[in-house]
């Protein structure tokens, strides 16, 4: 006679099991989420929610899926031709590597520069007794520490419980405001506040978007994930990264809209707008809610640095590694090569410096435009490569992507030339 309940129990406990297994795999989206978004894309969540309430979130929305899209781009490239994305570059031409040479460089050194200060600022905001640019120096020697043995499953560890603290603190604060349900339901509308289309293009480009969208080839590679017998697994792992990210970015903007907007009151657009925010949470909820936002500033912005530091330190090495014309499975390629660890050097100790002296202004006219080409820059190439007999057909974009793809383009492209003429403009 059949023994039902211990079918059951046993249907349960696989169940279980399989469950527990998929959540010990997914991880590189993880990282790439919550190094993509930093302080700099919640105070730009705070600000639309401070401006326009709920009118925005179907941005975010159109964000994550834009991202979502881009990076399962860049992963599945990798699965289906063996390759990175750098070989794929290549063999568009020579002027991809001409790009990003001087991209990689100088974004690196701009890029760490502002994670340590972000994070230097949380930690000065949570204790005073050392200076901020003393906490960045501690911070950016924290993450060498992490990151210059290449062991990508203690990095990986690092970033999910950062990810956690970000999550669980967002999450709280979004909670202690009392959304309203209805206005929240009604920002899903697509609707495009008057002079507000750079706000649109801002919220929905800038959720997670910056070069570390590309570090996610690597990180799967890294993972141990090679083959198209993977691609389940690596989207898997993306879509729930996304998801997440989702939920904390409209977590942050219902702060933004309940204790901003229904206020009337106006934050820091740099880093300082979130110790700004921590200071009105303070002074509301009581100091306890202020500090757990701190504890989840801080994360966001020590989850930047980390996932930057291993992240474009591997994206140099593999770049330097292809101009070299090495191997995609050459380990100088990879998190174990003197590359790596020179670039993770040059991560850490130069960008020290801006925190003492000032950020030199032709660093930051290079950098502002850099980062403003390299998204239109990844989205087009994408696009090339897998339309191209570079994938297998049955790998290759279908409408929805092309289409998708297509809508980040124009977005990108739009946001550019926004950043240049402000640039250029500001000079």
């Amino acid at each position: 006679m059949l023994d039902i309940s211990s079918m059951s129990q046993d249907l349960s406990q696989s169940s279980v099991e399989q469950a527990a297994t998929h959540w010990r795999i997914i991880g590189p989206g993880l990282v790439a989420a919550a190094t993509g978004v930093g302080a700099a894309d919640l105070i730009a969540t705070l600000i639309a929610g401070s401006k326009f309430g709920y009118l925005l979130l179907w941005c975010v929305v159109v964000g994550c899926i834009m991202k979502l899209v881009l990076v399962e781009g860049v992963g599945r490239y990798s699965l289906v031709s063996g390759q990175t994305i750098f070989d794929g570059w290549a063999s568009l031409g020579r002027w991809t590597s001409w790009y990003f040479a001087p991209f990689i460089v100088i974004w690196g050194f701009m890029c760490a520069s502002a994670v340590m200060a972000g994070s230097g600022l949380a930690l000065h905001a949570l204790l005073p007794q050392l200076s901020t640019a003393t906490w960045g120096v501690i911070s950016g020697l924290v993450g060498l520490a992490f990151v210059f043995s290449g062991r990508y499953g203690f990095f990986e560890k690092f970033c999910a419980a950062m990810v956690a603290v970000m999550f669980v603190t967002m999450i709280y604060a979004a909670a202690l405001t009392v959304p309203n349900l209805p206005e929240l339901t009604n920002g899903l509308v697509p609707r495009i506040p008057d002079d507000g289309l750079i706000n649109v293009l801002s919220l929905a480009g800038g959720l997670g978007g910056t070069v570390i969208l590309v570090a996610y080839g690597n990180w799967i590679r890294e993972k141990g994930w090679h083959t198209p017998a993977h691609m389940r697994l690596m989207r898997l792992d993306n879509t729930v990264a996304y998801v997440m990210t989702g939920i904390f970015v409209v977590s942050t903007l219902i702060v933004g809209a309940e204790l901003l907007y229904s206020a009337g009151l106006a934050i820091d657009d740099g880093d300082r707008g979130m110790v700004d925010l921590a200071a009105v949470l303070s002074e509301r909820y009581g100091t306890f809610a202020g500090t757990i936002f701190l504890i989840g500033f801080w994360a966001t912005a020590m989850s930047t640095l980390v996932g930057a530091w291993n992240g474009v330190s591997l994206m140099f090495a593999d770049f330097v590694g292809q101009l070299r014309g090495l191997t995609s499975e050459d380990p100088e390629r990879g998190s174990s090569g003197t590359t790596y660890k020179m670039y993770v050097l040059w991560m850490t100790f130069p960008p020290m410096l801006p925190l003492f002296v000032g950020k030199p202004v032709w660093l930051i006219l290079a950098f502002s435009v850099l980062s403003a080409f390299f998204m239109p820059f990844l989205s087009i190439t994408l696009m090339l490569l897998l339309n191209s007999e570079r994938v297998p057909r049955e790998w290759r974009n279908g409408f929805i992507r092309n289409l998708l793809m297509g809508v980040a383009v124009l977005a990108f492209v739009a946001l550019a030339v926004d950043q240049l003429t402000n640039t250029i403009g500001g000079g």
